[in-house]
């Protein structure tokens, strides 16, 4: 069989067209017997996991982890789910050195008393199983919680790692263990380096979700929209996109809002999970997400172009050995 060739302009178009049918239907809130209140705003149902959730993620690495004031970030998250963003997404290795604290224990003076309200993500990143294991149960004390909605695999950035991951006995298998003993519901992985290894761990290994990298490409090198996403939704995951905004620290002109309403109008992605650092960008998120309406294939091609700098930059601070993502020193 000849193999198949698959453009960006064609993912594009394919995107576009399939976006506004995605919408339909998604405009409700969490069903009765759900935990989850959406207030009203759009929803998707994350892959093969069949929880719906809000389309927007709160990432709570090193945006929300530069709020100095623990009473204000803690306020922006109550208001948040008070709100409909109950998708929290931290990490073992997210927090701020300089103040001393790291985000999972933040959100665990909020999780001790609305734990059953929030889908919670955490992400370990430690190689060895051992130290997994351990990392995981730290997670699980500092977010003052027993069990998880979502462990992921952290930062994963080669085909190296997909095989050590996958070894007998190795990270992939105690992932599935802690799934198998009901610490955690759903199990994926996530990278911002490799969309060959992206691909590799969707087709290798039985998870649930990808959180993956939008508009990110070394130098045009990694198609990771046009690869490693359809591979991913052909087998039923969940895709979750991240580093939607960043293209503004290399093109200023470019407009937060288009920048989420071009990821949210990707037919094959479920939802972003963005950094947030202030009630008012929770409150400016909320209303776009009110509002929304997919990009039309035109508007795609024009911020397509838009971002023609921002691929070609070479000096991308997330791609380069020793990157620590959603910490602050």
């Amino acid at each position: 069989m000849a193999k198949q060739h698959f453009s960006r302009r064609d993912f594009i178009k394919t995107s576009a067209v399939g976006a506004a049918g995605l919408m339909v239907g998604c405009r409700q809130s969490s069903t009765s017997d759900s935990p989850y209140n959406a207030h009203g705003l759009p929803t998707m149902v994350l892959g093969k996991t069949g929880v719906r959730l809000p389309r927007l993620a709160i990432g709570c690495g090193s945006r929300w982890c530069s709020i100095e004031s623990e009473e204000a970030a803690l306020n922006m998250m109550t208001y948040a789910l008070d709100h409909g963003l109950y998708y929290w997404d931290t990490a073992h290795q997210y927090g701020n050195k300089k103040l001393g604290f790291a985000s999972e224990e933040r959100l665990g003076k909020l999780l001790k008393t609305r734990r059953k309200e929030v889908f919670l993500a955490t992400k370990v990143d430690a190689r060895e199983p051992d130290e997994a294991k351990k990392m995981i149960e730290d997670s699980l004390r500092r977010l003052q919680t027993d069990h998880l909605d979502m462990l992921q695999i952290h930062s994963i950035r080669s085909m190296e790692e997909v095989e050590q991951l996958g070894q007998k006995g190795g990270v992939v298998d105690v992932v599935r263990q802690m799934k198998a003993e009901g610490v955690t519901r759903f199990i994926g992985f996530t990278g911002h380096t490799s969309a060959e290894a992206m691909k590799a761990m969707a087709q290798r290994y039985e998870l649930d979700n990808m959180l993956i990298a939008l508009n990110h490409h070394q130098q045009g090198k990694q198609a990771f929209e046009e690869q490693a996403v359809p591979a991913a939704k052909r087998l039923g995951l969940g895709v979750m996109v991240m580093k939607v905004i960043r293209p503004r620290e290399q093109v200023k002109t470019l407009a937060v809002q288009d920048l989420l309403r071009y990821a949210l109008s990707l037919s094959q992605v479920d939802g972003a999970v963005v950094g947030m650092d202030s009630l008012d960008v929770v409150k400016a998120n909320i209303a776009l997400l009110k509002d929304f309406q997919p990009m039309s294939t035109p508007e795609m091609e024009q911020m397509q172009a838009a971002l023609a700098p921002f691929y070609q930059h070479p000096g991308l601070q997330w791609m380069q050995p020793g990157y620590r993502d959603g910490h602050l020193a």
